[in-house]
């Protein structure tokens, strides 16, 4: 059964149409991901279907009963709202009616109050406030405008929640959250009985909590059964599809224009039906609405740096009142390294990255940055913004030339290269989208030459397939790149290692993303069991070969026995040079040894992790 269902919807800002005859339906128990270009109007859909805003022409159905919650990108609240006030605005109606039974007051009609009370719940609003409270973590008793953007967001669902909507609409609810919360968020809503309509650009969110894919394209809603990546298979042999049939239209009109042409001889022969099917033919070229061309994104590296990008020896830093945030940390980045750093927010990562490029001081250790070093960040708040001026002054304030590398381009074509049209390049920044400001501020990043990106959560609120070709450019770029994400996708594709905070100031480098981080992490912990179980074996008195049970004579031979109880010592051995590659590998004395000689460290390490596993699956197999 439709819960929602829009019908030949038409929504237009402009000259431009955001839904173009458009049909949808959600039905019971849906978990929709919406996903299209920055700026086609998704929030804009999610407004219309939460009856926030009204469509130009078309039907919007929906029953009286089904209750429909929308959570925006960025949360709203009442000035000095504690957490238990703001969530209670999601059970406003049941508060406020029984606020009016209990009062009595004169006029009121109490049966029709309580017949809309008990339907509400109404008598129990603070235990289910309280309960969504506990379940998402939240204390109530704290001031809502002291909490991180990603608390917020957790307030905002759990006011969102409480209402127990039928409907659920979320519009970017990944930004700002750390890695954890996601998982979290993810859990959450595959446990959410209702239905739900998200708009996000997470695609490990969407593969692992949606059921259908929704796609606003060009005017037009396509839903796609499956995850995302069931869509992007589909979504391709589409595109194929249509490129050929308009390829094959093309050729049609081409010819019936050359047809009619032709002069005294074609005017003999020339037919009325034939003339009204160019005309018609004419009319659909006109009509058409041709694929959107993708951003061209290029970066100019400039000079290259020195080989040696930062070292920090045993470097920790606090602040006054907490603990310190980066502990005894050691480490070497080197020109072309492409670094991720993870943790939850408020962890310390964008200090730790000023103490990388030596913008913050140490309280202890020490920070040596390399030579002829071109820093270029990207401010994850769009700080930089000024929203007045327009997109032009914004890439080149005072000139309409910018020159990347060896190339001299017009300010025009360089905006038409990130998508933005010349008649909008007069225009103020406030009037983009989310994602389109996104979009401005990597255009601004790229103009200027730098050896060293410092990119702090870019991929918030860009489409799919602009994260697709920024994470291209970076794996191609020449430079560092230092890149702070909660997009594990985006992370697994772009990074040579990963930075992880793992509590209380420790920070810990692994090499590849996060899979590979997790995967290492797991590794660890299972090698650190194995080598704790041998060794309490050891402590106990050998037994007499002959006192063996029946049970493991009948599963070992000789050879596996004599196989398992030589295993301990080569894995206790192999961890011990491990630690030893590396110590080398985090000091800063192996790089001045030679190319040669960190390559042989760097494989004996790879070799290592490789042996370890072995022996360990071999321990495990002969131990069972």
């Amino acid at each position: 059964m439709a819960l929602l269902s829009l019908t030949n919807a038409h929504l237009a800002f402009g000259h431009w149409p955001l839904l173009d005859a458009a049909e949808f339906s959600l039905e019971t128990g849906e978990r929709v991901g919406l996903i299209g270009r920055n700026g086609s109007g998704k929030s804009s859909l999610l407004k219309i279907l939460a009856g926030l805003e009204k469509l130009d022409d078309g039907l919007l159905q929906r029953s009286l009963e089904t209750r429909v919650v929308y959570v925006p990108q960025e949360p709203e609240f009442a000035p000095g709202a504690t957490v238990f006030e703001a969530v209670s605005e999601g059970v406003a109606e049941a508060r406020d009616l029984r606020a009016r039974f209990e009062a009595h007051a004169e006029g009121e009609d109490l049966d029709a109050l309580q017949t809309r009370l008990e339907a509400l719940g109404g008598w129990t609003w603070e235990q289910r406030v309280a309960e969504s409270l506990q379940r998402l973590g939240l204390e109530g008793e704290r001031r809502v405008e002291e909490l991180s953007g990603g608390l917020k967001k957790r307030v905002a669902l759990a006011r969102a929640l409480v209402a127990q909507p039928d409907v659920l609409l979320l519009d970017e609810p990944t930004n700002h959250l750390d890695l954890d919360a996601i998982l979290w968020l993810e859990g959450l809503l595959r446990e959410f009985p209702g239905s739900l309509l998200v708009i996000t650009h997470d695609r490990a969110f969407l593969d692992a909590v949606c059921t259908r894919i929704v796609e606003l394209d060009r005017g037009q809603l396509r839903g796609y059964p499956g995850n995302f990546a069931a869509f992007e298979a589909a979504k391709q042999r589409e595109l194929e599809a249509e490129a050929l049939a308009n390829a094959r239209f093309d050729k049609l009109l081409a010819q019936e224009e050359v047809w009619i042409r032709k002069g005294v001889e074609a005017r003999r022969t020339r037919s009325v039906a034939r003339v009204a099917r160019l005309v018609k033919l004419r009319e659909e070229h006109a009509q058409r609405r041709n694929v959107q061309g993708k951003a061209q994104l290029k970066v100019d590296a400039g000079e290259s740096s020195g080989k040696l990008v930062a070292e920090l020896v045993e470097v920790t830093k606090g602040f006054a009142g907490a603990p310190p945030v980066v502990k005894n940390l050691s480490a070497v980045f080197m020109r072309g390294d492409k670094v991720g750093l993870v943790g939850p927010n408020g962890a310390g990562k964008t200090t730790l990255l000023k103490l990388i490029l030596g913008e913050l001081q140490p309280d202890s250790g020490s920070v040596r940055t390399g030579t002829k070093i071109q820093v270029a960040h990207f401010d994850q708040m769009r700080a930089g913004l000024n929203l007045d001026a327009t997109l032009a002054d914004t890439i080149s304030p005072g000139s309409e030339w910018i020159e990347i590398g060896e190339q001299r381009q017009h300010v025009m074509t360089y905006l038409q290269n990130f998508l933005f049209a010349p008649q909008r390049a007069n225009s103020p920044v406030r009037t983009l989208s989310g994602g389109e400001r996104n979009r401005l501020l990597l255009a601004r990043l790229f103009a200027r030459p730098a050896n060293v990106l410092v990119l702090d959560e870019p991929t918030n609120d860009l489409d799919v397939e602009t994260l697709d070709l920024l994470e291209e450019l970076l794996i191609d770029y020449a430079g560092t790149v230092f890149l702070v994400s909660h997009d594990r996708r985006f992370l697994d594709r772009v990074v040579t290692s990963t930075l992880v905070a793992e509590g209380q100031g420790v920070w810990r480098e692994y090499e590849g993303g996060v899979e590979d981080w997790l995967a290492q992490s797991q590794r660890a912990r299972a090698a650190a069991q194995a080598a704790a179980a041998p060794k309490a074996e050891a402590a106990k008195p050998a037994p007499a070969p002959r006192s063996e049970g029946p049970a493991l004579k009948r599963k070992l031979s000789y050879k596996e026995q004599r196989e398992l109880e030589a295993l301990p010592a080569q894995i206790e051995a192999l961890e011990k040079e491990q630690a030893e590659l590396n110590a080398l590998m985090n000091g800063s004395e192996l790089y001045t040894q030679g190319a040669e000689r960190i390559s042989q460290v760097t494989a004996r390490a790879a070799a290592i992790d490789e042996e370890l596993m072995a022996l360990l699956e071999r321990w495990t197999a002969l131990s069972d």
